[in-house]
């Protein structure tokens, strides 16, 4: 770590974080849940939501993929992603879920606002977001794909979808590496 320069996790607790939160509504994989830990380390996510039967650290399931984020990353517990979801709402979050409905903006066309706060919802693997939790966001975000599977990995989606987030919203200029 010290040769590529990294920063270790409480110097990071004390670093900017981009405005982005992340909801976890339901998602049965503990490593998929780990791995949404240290993609939200690597774009210094401001905090992960965990929802439902989101499993929540110390898990050494979650930590074989998350490889520490869990010490780094801010995280709360909610019983419903409906409360999460209400609460970031109620502090000026823009809520949008990760997922594909008749109304969704195609992510590369999605252009967030750099002064606004964001809160990403990633539903469950098999299920997505749920209905109720739709009807209470902003609206939805799809990635647009071409072959012949209808979706992502969950941690591949969160991954491209704070790699895209993190670049129109000018964070890639504003955060040494």
């Amino acid at each position: 770590m010290d040769e590529l320069g990294r920063m270790d996790a409480q110097q990071f607790k004390q670093e900017k974080k981009i405005s982005i939160a992340i909801i976890l509504d339901n998602i049965r994989s503990m490593m998929n849940v780990g791995s949404v830990f240290r993609t939200a380390d690597a774009f210094r996510v401001e905090k992960i939501l965990l929802c439902g039967i989101t499993a929540c650290p110390p898990n050494k399931e979650i930590h074989k993929t998350a490889l520490g984020a869990t010490e780094s990353v801010d995280w709360q517990y909610y019983p419903t992603t409906e409360e999460a979801v209400s609460e970031l709402m109620q502090k000026d979050y823009k809520v949008y879920a990760l997922e594909q409905t008749t109304n969704s903006h195609s992510l590369h066309q999605f252009q967030p606002e750099s002064d606004s706060k964001y809160a990403l919802v990633f539903g469950n693997e098999v299920k997505g977001v749920q209905d109720q939790v739709l009807s209470l966001c902003h609206g939805s975000i799809e990635i647009p794909q071409f072959g012949t599977k209808h979706s992502f990995n969950i941690s591949v989606t969160a991954g491209i979808t704070l790699w895209d987030f993190f670049t129109k919203m000018g964070e890639f200029e504003n955060l040494k590496a």
